[in-house]
């Protein structure tokens, strides 16, 4: 069994400090990683953590915090130049100065992470897996065990059943009706934006499908596994060499993972050999 990816990717409120600018001795820096973005913008590499977002410039290697929230980010997913999406727990000093609930529900940014507002669900949603296409959101709400897709970016939701403890999801790049989830019970599969589901066979893990031909999974050992007909068949391409906490496919070559130390690692040959990209 995957090892719910020390699963559902970790919870509870962020924690921090005072030093909200760059990375010094009192900051964690990017560990304890949620989720991994490029922004078309500028390139750079974008990394969700339990204690903020942190921004790595497309020709450096340091990570630098984004803005000065110390917000948990635990659902993450890039969208569009310098637009994200979010969800989590916040800033433990907003928390108390604005009398916020726990669960932000869905938020966005559109200044590349540095500010964040509420877009639906405030208090109401904890969503640990957030995926997007350009006409749909889904994203699984830890805190309530729901599958909720959205096809207005956010704004409104419908209920989906959900074949098991849901952790992670991939949507085809050619339909965004059509998704596979890894769940507690294995893989599955739908056609019709996650109304019904059938099982897959292959292991559990971390998604990614950056081509139609070319859906992608690290499971938990760190073996990565390629199929090309959207999850009948697998074959493993490459081995990142650590359990995974975050996974991210830009590209049907360009890939991006995250260790549970917070070093984050770059595959320039769609998994075969892998390099460091950043190191907290």
């Amino acid at each position: 069994m995957f090892t719910a990816l020390a699963l559902m990717r970790g919870g509870g409120e962020g924690g921090g400090n005072a030093d909200r600018d760059l990375l010094t001795p009192r900051d964690p820096g990017p560990v304890h990683v949620h989720g991994l973005g490029i922004n078309p913008a500028d390139k750079a590499l974008f990394i969700a953590t339990h204690t903020g977002t942190y921004r790595v410039p497309a020709d450096g290697e340091q990570a630098v915090r984004a803005g000065e929230s110390l917000q948990d980010t635990m659902g993450f997913t890039i969208v569009g130049p310098n637009r994200f999406l979010g969800s989590g727990h916040p800033d433990p000093q907003a928390m108390r100065e604005q009398s916020l609930p726990p669960n932000l529900g869905l938020i966005e940014s559109t200044d590349g992470g540095l500010t964040w507002k509420t877009i639906s669900l405030l208090g109401e949603a904890d969503f640990h897996v957030l995926r997007s296409s350009p006409s749909r959101v889904y994203g699984f709400d830890s805190t309530n065990g729901r599958l909720l897709a959205s096809g207005d970016e956010g704004r409104t939701w419908s209920q989906r059943p959900v074949p098991g403890g849901l952790i992670d999801l991939a949507v085809d790049p050619r339909s965004p009706s059509h998704v596979v989830t890894a769940t507690e019970r294995g893989l599955f599969t739908s056609t019709d934006d996650a109304r019904t589901w059938r099982p897959l066979a292959g292991s559990v893990g971390l998604l990614g499908w950056p081509a139609p031909s070319r859906l992608m999974l690290v499971d938990g050992a760190g073996q990565v596994h390629v199929s090309p007909d959207s999850g009948r068949s697998w074959s493993a391409t490459g081995d990142i060499e650590g359990q995974p906490a975050a996974f991210l496919a830009q590209s049907a070559q360009e890939l991006y993972v995250a260790l549970h130390d917070g070093t984050v690692k770059r595959s320039r040959d769609g998994g075969r050999t892998w390099e460091v990209r950043s190191a907290p």
